[in-house]
């Protein structure tokens, strides 16, 4: 973009003019909005302002000087608006199937518009992910960051036994109430009875219980192992997993409709309401996901409802077949009538059953037949999927298995995603029809006699997503584990600087 020879964007009378001393400071606290200074060149910008200053007070600064700041300030304010657009990373190169994101910014020009603005953070904001959540989680930041200014607030002592419960002696009770003050889950001000100084009171146990809803524990009030790591973690790892999960709020690309939401590591579901992240209206809701083996993960990538399937066939993936279903019928004769499997020829619901006989085992181990559930209350998929068409041949369904909900942690399915409440869901997704569809004729459809397939007049953004920190309205920030070690993946690839920024500037 800067070649030399056109005028200066930010030198004027031998200085910095106001937009450039304002795009300065936009480089200098970019690490408020999750991004590292020293690589927008903020080392090197305050290098040559201080050289600036130094030939300033003997005589006028050389051009040289001036020219070599206007540069770097250049330099800078292209990959600034570039981050925080389009963000630091390829997502694919994270693993995560986003859209290719449009190049409709032209980042040149956007920094030339800079030099002449009147308000250089307005125009900076307005390049940032236009998301609520997003912001809520800038807020956040600056207030980890505060907390990690304070000294010892992640350091208790160790437990005297296991687990402590209401009424248990703890040495570091006095120390337990300032970590759960800090982060807002213990209102402070007053004193704890007199009793309850060196003891689990019941005041701990309530701001326990706000801590472990926050952290996807179990909220028992119980200072367990679990508890007392997640309370023990070094605030900078909570400042990390908030820039992580500010850096793919910027790769995903604005709502255009209304989209379902589903959160990995969160285990949670969102239809939204409205074409943006606002909580009004949205529907919420527990989530089962694949497990943290590597075959079984539930993958990041987006998607579109386009059928709602009531009644539906389990159509058992190859793998699971030759793996599970064929191994569980040389030890069960009868595995296949008990658990209301059968074999077909065919890829469709109407394909011919085929008589579980030995060559008809042989035809399906050698991918010739398949195996399938029929429909009814046990059936892996419950009474209603949701199809989204995609490579991964994943889609959202009901479970029989409906105490798995009551866990905390819920990692257990094959990648597909089993959803709490499967007849809300429904509602969400047929509320533009064909037809009007109340909990009633939802109902009746899931316990009707025949396999019904309702495909939507329009279909249904979705995005399933991966982030491990999450601002809310409601009050503290809630974290999540690293289920499939993504955070650890993507904080690897900004160590080593796989980026994106340098291209996206240029485009």
């Amino acid at each position: 973009m800067y070649a030399g020879r056109e005028p200066p964007l930010w030198i004027a009378g031998g200085r910095l003019t106001p937009q450039g001393a304002a795009v300065v400071a936009q480089i200098d606290d970019a690490a408020d909005q999750g991004l590292d200074p020293s690589d927008l060149g903020a080392p090197r910008i305050a290098a040559l302002q201080a050289a600036l200053d130094t030939e300033s007070k003997a005589s006028p600064a050389t051009p040289a000087t001036l020219a070599a700041l206007d540069r770097a300030v250049t330099r800078g304010a292209l990959r600034l608006v570039s981050e925080l657009h389009y963000g630091r990373v390829d997502p694919r190169a994270a693993g995560f199937e986003m859209p290719r994101r449009p190049h409709r910014l032209d980042v040149p020009a956007t920094v030339v518009a800079l030099a002449r603005t009147r308000n250089v953070a307005a125009a900076v904001a307005a390049v940032e992910p236009p998301f609520y959540h997003y912001r809520l989680l800038v807020r956040a930041l600056a207030k980890y960051r505060a907390l990690a200014a304070i000294p010892d607030l992640t350091r208790l002592p160790r437990l005297p036994q296991r687990a402590l419960r209401l009424g248990d002696d703890y040495a570091g009770a006095a120390a337990l109430r300032r970590r759960l003050a800090a982060v807002g889950d213990l209102a402070g001000g007053a004193a704890p009875a007199p009793a309850d100084v060196d003891r689990i009171g019941p005041s701990l146990v309530a701001a326990l219980e706000r801590f472990q809803t926050r952290h996807g524990l179990t909220p028992d009030g119980v200072l367990g192992p679990r508890t007392f790591a997640a309370l023990t973690t070094p605030i900078a790892h909570r400042i990390e997993q908030i820039e992580l999960t500010l850096e793919r709020f910027r790769w995903l690309p604005p709502f255009t409709a209304p989209p379902i939401i589903v959160n990995i590591p969160q285990f949670r579901l969102f239809a939204l309401a409205q074409a943006n992240d606002r909580t009004a209206g949205m529907l919420q809701m527990a989530v089962i996901v694949g497990q943290t083996y590597p075959k079984k993960r539930t993958p990041v990538f987006t998607g579109e409802v386009k059928e709602v399937v009531f009644r539906p066939y389990w159509n058992v993936p190859r793998d699971i077949a030759v793996h599970e279903i064929l191994p569980a019928i040389a030890r069960h004769p009868h595995y296949l009538a008990r658990n209301h499997f059968e074999l077909v020829r065919g890829p469709s619901d109407d394909s011919p059953v085929v008589a579980p006989t030995r060559s008809a085992l042989a035809a399906l181990a050698a991918g010739r037949l398949r195996v399938r559930q029929r429909p009814g209350d046990d059936n892996a998929l419950g009474l209603v999927k949701f199809i989204f068409p995609n490579a991964h041949d994943v889609f959202m369904h009901g479970t029989p298995a409906r105490e798995l909900f009551t866990l905390s942690r819920r990692a257990f399915s094959h990648g597909c995603i089993r959803v709490a409440d499967p007849v809300a869901l429904a509602r969400y997704v047929l509320r533009q029809g064909p037809g009007t569809w109340d909990d009633a004729r939802i109902v009746a459809a899931m316990h009707g006699a025949d396999n019904v397939h309702v495909t939507l007049p329009r279909p249904i953004p979705v995005m399933i997503l991966y982030g491990t920190a999450l601002a809310t309205e409601a009050g503290p920030i809630d974290f999540f584990d690293d289920l499939y070690g993504q955070d650890r993946k993507l904080a690897q690839l900004l160590r080593r600087g796989v980026t994106a920024a340098g291209a996206h500037a240029q485009r």
